[in-house]
């Protein structure tokens, strides 16, 4: 892992965020590198724009991260800071990941709680519910301090490919003899029920003029600032259908019928086709504008 061959505090503060709630694979073979090569520094990250932030984050998802990222590089400016403590204070950086950078990037002895260690805490001291506070008192109860750096990649390692949230290989485990979840490891958290997805089916019109089109920058917190093309739930007078799109998010799934109008609306932003290339879009804008260049 690259990150793990640095001491640069802001490529690990990178992968720390890139690496919440994505998978390792998906990061390292379409993200990491291009993000840094197009922000090589804190200061060239906060000096860009957010647009050209969402840009090279876009498909990646959840883009609160993104936002957070630049916010947090604008805050810093010129290095980030060397204590765990003032790393929490930044815009998306919370005690776990504070710890993580403070730990790889500059030796503090600290224990780190992401999913993989805490699904490991669960397990060994059999655990079916617990608050954060309890959790970390348990990290601390099993921590290295004088191997910190050490401990923390052993117990991500572990979560990763050991202790996994599927098929844990409980055998392999070097916490086999004291652990106390072994024989259920499936008990350890107890496991969520599983919820039906509700669909969503707003119609999504592209309003077109001429070889332009218009596009909206959304303000709502799942996709702030991307662009896309509108989502109503009337359909205008004047449209006709160009395609139909499913898409899912972790928390509901859009099913869209795609129109195309050509409706007369007050709007200033009109793009062309080649110039929506060049702008930061959500994966269901992406599938409209696929549509389009057929």
């Amino acid at each position: 892992m690259p990150w793990r061959n640095t001491k640069d505090a802001y490529k690990i503060w990178v992968s720390e965020i890139m690496l919440q709630q994505t998978q390792v694979k998906t990061v390292l073979e379409r993200y990491y590198f291009p993000f840094l090569q197009q922000f090589p520094t804190l200061q060239a990250l906060a000096h860009a724009s957010l647009d050209e932030v969402l840009k090279m984050w876009e498909g990646l998802g959840y883009y609160s991260r993104a936002r957070n990222l630049h916010k947090a590089a604008q805050m810093c400016r010129t290095s980030l800071p060397k204590t765990a403590q003032e790393l929490e204070l930044l815009a998306g950086i919370g005690k776990s990941t504070a710890h993580a950078i403070a730990s790889f990037a500059y030796g503090e002895a600290l224990p780190i709680l992401d999913a993989n260690v805490k699904r490991i805490l669960y397990r060994y001291c059999a655990i079916t519910n617990a608050k954060s506070n309890e959790l970390w008192e348990k990290s601390y109860q099993l921590f290295d301090s004088q191997n910190a750096y050490d401990f923390n990649q052993a117990m991500m390692d572990l979560g990763a490919m050991v202790c996994t949230s599927k098929n844990p290989k409980c055998f392999e485990c070097p916490f086999a003899k004291e652990c106390q979840g072994k024989a259920e490891p499936y008990r350890y958290p107890t496991p969520k029920p599983k919820k039906a997805k509700p669909i969503k089916t707003p119609y999504i019109v592209v309003y077109q003029h001429g070889e332009k089109f218009a596009l909206f920058q959304s303000q709502k917190q799942l996709l702030g600032g991307l662009w896309g093309f509108k989502q109503s739930d009337t359909k205008p007078s004047k449209s006709k259908k160009i395609g139909e799109i499913t898409h899912h998010y972790s928390h509901f799934r859009l099913k869209c019928n795609v129109l195309l109008s050509s409706d007369a609306i007050e709007h200033k932003q009109w793009f062309s086709l080649e110039e929506i290339e060049a702008l930061a879009l959500s994966g269901v804008d992406r599938k409209v504008l696929a549509l389009l260049v057929v």
